[in-house]
C-alpha cells in the first residue's frame, strides 16, 4: 500500500456539487492498494499515519501526531498512486490492486484508523467515485509512505 500523508488546516471532498465530508486541522490520506497487499499492509500503514509525528509541539518541532492533537483524517482512495508512467506517457495502472481486493483492503485501512483515532475521527470519500479533494495543506508538509517496495 501506498499513501501520501498531507498536514492539513482543513479538506473537503464534493461529489459533483455535493460536499460529501470534511475535517478541519488533521491528516488527508491519498491511499493505493496494490495487488499484492494484505490486511498486514493495511495494519501497518494505519498505525504509522496515526503515529506520524508531523504536527508541532510547543516548541515548533514536529513531535505530535494526528492523534496526540485529537486531529482528524481524511481518507481518499487512489489507485493512480500506483500508475507506472516510466514508459510513454499513458501511465499503466496494472500494479493496482482490482476494484474488490482495492475496495476491501480500503475500507480495512479506514477502520484500523478509526480504533486507533477515535469514532467520528475519520471521515472518508466514495470509493469509485469521481471527487473534487480541497485542502489547505499545512506547511506544506506532505509525507509518502509505501508498506513495501514492489517492482
Amino acid at each position: 500500500m501506498k499513501a501520501v500523508v498531507q498536514r492539513v488546516k482543513r479538506s473537503a471532498v464534493w461529489i459533483g456539487k455535493e460536499l460529501n465530508s470534511k475535517i478541519d486541522t488533521g491528516i488527508l490520506i491519498l491511499i493505493g492498494v496494490h495487488e499484492e497487499d494484505t490486511e498486514s499492509d493495511a495494519d501497518f500503514l494505519a498505525d504509522k499515519c496515526a503515529a506520524l509525528r508531523i504536527f508541532d509541539d510547543g516548541n515548533g518541532k514536529m513531535n505530535l501526531s494526528v492523534k496526540d492533537i485529537d486531529g482528524s483524517a481524511m481518507v481518499v482512495s487512489q489507485f493512480t498512486l500506483y500508475g507506472d508512467a516510466r514508459k510513454g506517457n499513458r501511465p499503466n495502472y496494472m500494479r493496482a490492486a482490482k476494484p474488490e481486493l482495492a475496495e476491501r483492503l480500503y475500507a480495512y485501512f479506514v477502520g484500523r484508523l478509526e480504533n486507533s483515532l477515535g469514532k467520528g475521527r475519520v471521515v472518508t470519500g466514495i470509493f469509485r467515485e469521481m471527487m473534487d479533494v480541497e485542502l489547505v495543506n499545512d506547511g506544506p508538509v506532505t509525507i509518502i509512505i509505501e508498506t513495501r517496495e514492489h517492482d
